[in-house]
């Protein structure tokens, strides 16, 4: 199978990075796949906060990573890096790939691709990698969380709040989110989770204290910040703790690590994007495993809020930035 590939493609470039930056589509060449690497036609690529910092700056690729905005995409793979990987050759695929999603060819590890499961739209497909894998990373192999425990997720309508909420049902945990709205808990309520505060309207602190006194085994946080003190008052004895972002800020005013001594409590950071091949592809198997029949079963499938021509990334990202989404945006190429 023989695909006529272009010299160049159209890409999007950060101008002026920083908060002024802007969004603009270039001309720059097709990326050459090599050995262990195939080559995507982008059919669709995920939107991650990511993407918004790094136009800000804050946020640059690791060494050796496409500059270029995205961290997932699915397409048509038009080219393999070996012979091996021959039979892939036309074939839809998805997964994490280490930037370049914004752009009309891209480069996917074949030790992350993941077949398109039947039915599933490529939208769908490419809102799935970065917040599934996340989510699962940080549920299990991070957290190491077991049927019957309780689970705090901050953010629980965003595109890793719901994805968690999905798996963490799905392998028996008790889930309580934090939100914005009463629309978005409402939302959560319907994706599984048994317990939904809008923190703008309640001490999420205070309600849940309520609902478990006991407080909660794992708490996954994108927010930081001063919410380390009300998660902190919230932990189970040996709870875990797991800081995944810093919406909230990067300090901490007089925080007391007294109350996580008192509780032996772990307060982990994680991340996803510089992490090596090798651990990308024992996630994603691991992934897998645990959860592939679900998605060819569409019981596990990402919360679409909204699909946008690749055209108007800069309509996606003003969205995102505005926080009134509940589960990803897609670019649509």
């Amino acid at each position: 199978m023989n695909f006529t590939i272009p010299d160049v493609m159209q890409a999007v470039q950060v101008i002026n990075p920083g908060k002024s930056s802007q969004l603009a589509w270039q001309t720059v060449p097709v990326p050459k796949p090599a050995p262990g690497q195939l080559l995507l036609k982008t059919a669709a690529a995920g939107i991650n906060r990511a993407d918004l910092m790094q136009r800000q700056g804050r946020y640059p690729a690791p060494k050796g990573d496409s500059d270029i905005l995205g961290l997932e995409a699915s397409g048509i793979v038009v080219a393999v890096g070996d012979a091996s990987l021959a039979e892939h050759l036309g074939q839809a695929k998805f997964g994490l790939v280490n930037g370049g999603g914004y752009a009309e060819y891209v480069i996917l590890p074949a030790s992350q691709a993941i077949n398109v499961p039947s039915g599933w739209s490529m939208a769908q497909a490419a809102a799935t990698a970065e917040t599934f894998l996340t989510a699962y990373q940080l549920l299990f192999t991070i957290g190491q969380a077991s049927a019957g425990q309780r689970v705090l997720l901050h953010a629980g309508a965003s595109g890793v709040g719901t994805s968690a909420i999905m798996l963490a049902k799905a392998k028996g945990l008790q889930v309580a989110v934090t939100v914005g709205s009463d629309v978005k808990a409402a939302a959560c309520l319907a994706l599984g989770a048994d317990i939904a505060i809008n923190y703008r309207e309640d001490d999420f602190a205070a309600q849940l204290h309520q609902h478990w006194p006991t407080g909660c085994d794992l708490i996954l946080d994108p927010v930081a910040g001063s919410y380390l003190v009300a998660n902190t008052r919230l932990l189970a004895l040996d709870g875990k703790i797991i800081v995944y972002a810093m919406m909230g800020g990067r300090m901490i005013k007089e925080f007391d690590l007294a109350g996580l001594f008192q509780k032996r409590g772990h307060l982990l950071f994680s991340t996803l994007r510089n992490r090596d091949r090798a651990y990308k592809q024992q996630l994603t198997a691991d992934f897998m495993r645990d959860f592939s029949s679900a998605l060819q079963a569409k019981t596990l499938q990402p919360v679409l809020h909204a699909t946008f021509a690749a055209s108007d990334v800069e309509a996606a990202h003003a969205l995102l930035s505005s926080n009134n989404t509940i589960g990803k945006l897609v670019l649509c190429f």
